[in-house]
């Protein structure tokens, strides 16, 4: 978690009401976790609001910025806009806990709270399934529908054309 230092929220000194914190989130940012990416030459503003009340802290962190993807049908590399904002609730209690999707539980004792692992999911969850360029011309569809694989569909005929043994197991099938 050291290597995440730079994304602490230091909450202890502030006074309650409202915080505005700025990161900006490169590639260097995305190698501290590990994992492979699906795009490359990110280049992210995470603005973090906090409202920081007597018992509880909110957080509202929204990402804007661009990656590069590359597209599935042309291989082509396309710039991808990213913006996101996720809203965070943290509660004071005896240890850390995540479960709750939108209060994240924290030791009482916590002076700061890391926010690199919430902008890491922002962005995350900004990147489409189908990564498909804004420049794919219609011609490029064309082809790849024309060589898609198309359903068959089986007819009734053919199925009574099965093996017997296999008749015999579908009765005792259906009685069930």
């Amino acid at each position: 978690m050291d290597k995440l230092r730079n994304y602490d929220v230091s909450f202890s000194g502030l006074k309650n009401g409202k915080h505005v914190f700025k990161f900006e989130i490169d590639k260097t940012f995305f190698q501290l976790f590990d994992t492979e990416q699906e795009f490359t030459n990110p280049k992210i503003t995470a603005d973090v609001f906090l409202e920081k009340h007597t018992t509880f802290l909110e957080f509202e962190i929204k990402v804007h910025g661009t990656v590069v993807l590359v597209c599935d049908i042309t291989n082509d590399e396309f710039d991808y806009p990213i913006e996101n904002e996720i809203k965070i609730l943290v509660n004071f209690g005896e240890e850390y806990d995540d479960s709750n999707e939108d209060v994240i539980t924290i030791p009482a004792s916590d002076h700061a709270f890391n926010v690199a692992q919430l902008i890491y999911e922002n962005v995350q969850l900004s990147i489409p399934m189908k990564k498909i360029s804004p420049n794919v011309s219609d011609e490029d569809l064309e082809i790849l529908s024309r060589f898609s694989p198309k359903d068959i569909e089986e007819s009734e005929e053919e199925e009574h054309d099965s093996d017997p043994r296999w008749d015999a197991l579908r009765k005792l099938k259906d009685n069930n």
